[in-house]
């Protein structure tokens, strides 16, 4: 679950009083946009995608104009715009209109939930603007911080100083930047990322930051998040009939958690754990049909019904049937592969026999009577 954009972002940020650039949504008039220039000079016009889409800009798809005739004419090219990310293709529907921010220095920030610190980190750098993983590490501050006292302004002080930010730049951040913690962990975020922040001049004549991008992802688990009240439609991607079907199981018990690699793939690889399903897509690489995790001891039912779905959409097309899966903890192997070939036995029965190498690697409690 992930917003990704200012359509959204810009409210969240106003919950805590970080300052974000104008945002007009697609329902925006003429009127609106022309009263826009009036004030800013400058509108970046970027498609809206469902679910959100990264690396926008690089695809060409973030227009850029400073007159409503430009405006119109970039609104119309991108409102249903098609971006392309490994073997999928998502189509817009609509545009957001954001105000230009000038300014001399950019800023990147995020907070994730770091399996490397066991803890929360900040990422931050005075050379945003960019791809994190463009930026010399000299000048990026990746620094874990303490839940349970938060993001506290020294922290921030401290890492711009390491890295040797301007001074002037310094203060108005170590003012702004830990409001994000009190977003971040009040609804349920696993990460929380603004690039570019940028710092206008203000008023009085110092800096300040300015928010130009949003992106998060919240824990589907958390219940937290929904006090933002945010539309269900908002987390919603362009799933196929087969990760709808998948979804529509969800429950307390059992995770079904998938995605499609490749829709002509050769090799059905149901798997369970986080590192197995690791291990093998990127073993399988464009080989394997789907990424999946089926772990979280799901009952018989739920995983026969998971598998009959898989092999009734991709059993046909498949060579290979690789069950796999590291020592279990808690789920039940027998139930797994009772559940399994049961799902198998009645879709041979159905569609009769097909050529198939089965391959299966599982540990855990009840192996031995499976």
């Amino acid at each position: 679950m992930q917003i990704t954009g200012m359509l959204h972002g810009a409210r969240l940020l106003e919950l805590v009083g970080f300052p974000a650039t104008e945002v007009l949504g697609p329902d925006a008039t003429e009127q609106d946009i022309k009263s826009m220039l009036d004030r800013h000079g400058q509108i970046f016009i970027k498609p809206v995608f469902k679910g959100g889409v990264g690396k926008k800009g690089k695809a060409g798809l973030v227009g850029e104009a400073k007159d409503l005739k430009s405006v119109l004419l970039e609104k119309e090219r991108l409102y249903f715009a098609c971006h392309e990310g490994g073997h999928q293709q998502v189509k817009a529907n609509g545009v957001t209109f954001e105000a230009g921010v000038p300014a001399e220095h950019e800023i990147y920030f995020s907070i994730t939930d770091s399996t490397r610190f066991r803890a929360p980190a900040m990422t931050l750098t005075h050379l945003g603007g960019v791809d994190i993983e463009d930026v010399d590490k000299e000048n990026v501050a990746v620094i874990p911080f303490d839940p349970l006292t938060g993001l506290k302004a020294f922290v921030v002080a401290n890492a711009l100083t390491s890295i040797g930010a301007p001074k002037e730049v310094i203060s108005p951040l170590v003012q702004q930047l830990p409001k994000l913690w009190e977003l971040f962990h009040g609804f349920g975020m696993t990460t929380l990322e603004l690039n570019p922040i940028r710092m206008r001049i203000d008023r009085n004549g110092r800096l300040s930051p300015v928010a130009c991008d949003f992106k998060c992802s919240f824990d589907r688990d958390d219940p937290r998040w929904m006090r933002l009240g945010i539309p269900p439609q908002v987390f919603a991607a362009d799933y196929s009939d087969f990760e709808q079907e998948i979804n529509s199981l969800r429950t307390h018990q059992g995770q079904s958690d998938v995605y499609v690699i490749n829709a002509n793939g050769t090799v059905l690889a149901p798997t369970f754990g986080g590192g197995a399903n690791s291990l093998v897509t990127e073993m399988l690489g464009d080989d394997a049909i789907i990424s999946t995790d089926f772990g979280g001891n799901p009952p018989y039912s739920k995983m026969k019904e998971v598998a009959r779905i898989c092999f009734n959409h991709w059993l046909a097309q498949a060579n290979v049937l690789f069950i796999i899966g590291g020592k279990s903890n808690n789920t039940d192997i027998y139930e797994t592969f009772r559940a399994m070939a049961d799902a198998l036995r009645e879709y041979f029965s159905e569609h009769g026999p097909t050529p198939l190498y089965v391959v299966l690697g599982r540990g855990g409690p009840n192996l031995v009577r499976g």
